[in-house]
This record gives C-alpha cells, sequence and structure tokens, in this order.
C-alpha cells in the first residue's frame, strides 16, 4: 500500500514510517518541516503541507490508499488553549474529508488516554477500572477536549462513508517502561492522574499499521497501552489508595494495566507489550 503518515518528522511518525518501509509498503511522509530523511531513502516519498490548511492536505494525500494521521499538538501546553484545540479539531477533520474525498477507506487517527480527561484534568474521574471504550468523557482541557472531537469526527465519517475502516487509537506516554517509572519510583502519586500507564514507540507504531490493515468497517476507538503499569506498587493496592470508591469490574491481578486494550487486540491482532 501507499501510506501517508502525517506528522512524519514526529517520534511516532518516523516509528510508523520505518515500520512501514520494512513491510513492504511505500510511504508518503507530510509534515509542515522537511523531514531528515535520506533523499534518495527508497519507498519514501517526503511531502510538506499545512494540515489545517485543506487544499494543502488534500493534494499531500491525493495517492495514497492508507493515512495515518498523527500530526497534532500533544500537550495543552503547546500553544495557547484555542491554539491546540483548533488546531487539532481542524486538521483530524481536513484528514477524514480529504481520505473520504480520494477514496482512501483505510484512516487511522491518534487519540490520546486523555480523551475521557485524566492527566490534565484538575482531578480525574474514573467510574471504573479497567478503563474501556465505553467509559464517558469528563475531559476539561484543550487538548483532551480535542481528541475527544476528534474521535466524534471520526464516527460521523463512520457512519456516513460505511466502505471506510477508521480507527481512532488512544496512545499513552510514547516513552519506555523504564523511562516512565523513573518519574514515579518512590512517589506513586506523581502517576495518579493517568494512571501510571504508558505506550512504548514501537508497540504504538504496530498498532497504526495494523489499525489500516485490519479486517473492518466503520469506526472503532482502541486503548493502545502496556499491559503493566510503571509503578512498584501493585494495581490493587493503587486503586486502594488513590482512587477507594471506583467499582472495580475485573480484578486487576499484580501489576496489571488500569486499561482493557481486548478490544486492539481482538480487532488489531495487536498485542499488548
Amino acid at each position: 500500500m501507499r501510506i501517508a503518515v502525517t506528522g512524519a518528522c514526529g517520534v511516532l511518525g518516523r516509528a510508523v514510517s520505518d515500520l512501514a518501509l520494512s513491510s513492504g509498503h511505500t510511504v508518503l511522509a507530510i509534515d509542515r518541516a522537511a523531514t531528515t530523511e535520506p533523499p534518495d531513502r527508497p519507498g519514501l516519498e517526503e511531502r510538506r503541507a499545512d494540515l489545517t490548511d485543506f487544499g494543502q492536505f488534500n493534494a499531500a494525500v491525493a495517492d495514497a490508499d492508507a493515512l495515518v494521521h498523527l500530526a497534532a499538538y500533544i500537550t495543552p501546553e503547546a500553544g495557547a488553549d484555542h491554539v491546540v484545540h483548533n488546531n487539532n479539531v481542524v486538521a483530524s477533520y481536513n484528514a477524514l474529508s480529504v481520505a473520504a474525498a480520494h477514496g482512501i477507506d483505510r484512516v487511522c487517527l491518534a487519540s490520546s488516554v486523555n480523551a475521557i480527561g485524566g492527566y490534565y484534568s484538575r482531578e480525574p474521574r474514573y467510574d471504573y477500572f479497567p478503563l474501556d471504550e465505553h467509559h464517558r468523557c469528563y475531559a476539561e482541557d484543550p487538548y483532551s477536549l480535542s481528541k475527544w472531537i476528534a474521535e466524534q469526527q471520526a464516527a460521523a465519517f463512520g457512519r456516513r462513508y460505511e466502505r471506510m475502516s477508521i480507527a481512532s487509537l488512544r496512545l499513552h506516554a510514547l516513552r519506555d517502561r523504564a523511562y516512565m517509572a523513573a518519574l514515579v519510583v518512590g512517589r506513586p502519586e506523581a502517576g495518579h492522574k493517568d494512571l501510571w500507564g504508558y505506550t512504548p514507540v514501537d508497540s504504538a507504531a504496530q498498532a497504526c499499521l495494523a489499525a489500516v490493515t485490519a479486517d473492518f468497517n466503520g469506526f472503532e476507538t482502541f486503548y493502545v497501552v502496556a499491559s503493566d503499569t510503571t509503578s512498584e506498587i501493585t494495581s490493587m493496592q493503587l486503586r486502594n489508595r488513590f482512587y477507594p470508591d471506583v467499582p472495580v469490574k475485573r480484578e486487576l491481578d499484580g501489576h496489571g494495566s488500569f486499561f482493557d486494550t481486548s478490544k486492539a487486540e481482538k480487532l488489531l491482532n495487536w498485542s499488548a507489550p
């Protein structure tokens, strides 16, 4: 396939591009800035575009078979509230619009575990553990809200264009476990807002590629998070200490994740690390 990857200069964009190329696909690497990839790298074509500009986005994906949309501001601190929100919301709508217009039926969007609220909330609200894709949204900040809105956009396109396969991947802190564990060692309270989770970059890239090759139609949201926490304290102890009133739908064994990834494992054939 010819896979268009937006945000190709980013950490995840590079990982997805590398994995796609090694899997025999062609990559259209799209970003606002020039990439640092070798210009003669086989199978990779660099394209520059401002993705909030519909015309530029439309031209950049014209001959793609699939689209992995990763370009976005990734924290609410990346700019003024209206800039972060509007950039992300406009770019995600443009991504879905240009895909539909060009008959690009396989689309993957980078969402976030914060789409329901969490780390950037004043105090997160969780209705039950482990979290699954049916959990209600309690987002407060412009970044988390933008991710929730992008998922609603994708759901609308999935209803309107039944031929399309659209996946929103709820990713978590694209870092390895050692890095994230160092942030909470001896102070578990530092991880309580985002539930001591993480998603390794290589695992996130695998999920992105799986999302545009999996056999499903319509729109689906998936948690793509590691199977364990970053804390040395067991998950039930963490729950009892920080969220004693939150019901547990399924026992949190050992250091098991607070996120249920069974849907991604089933529909995308992705394995949580």
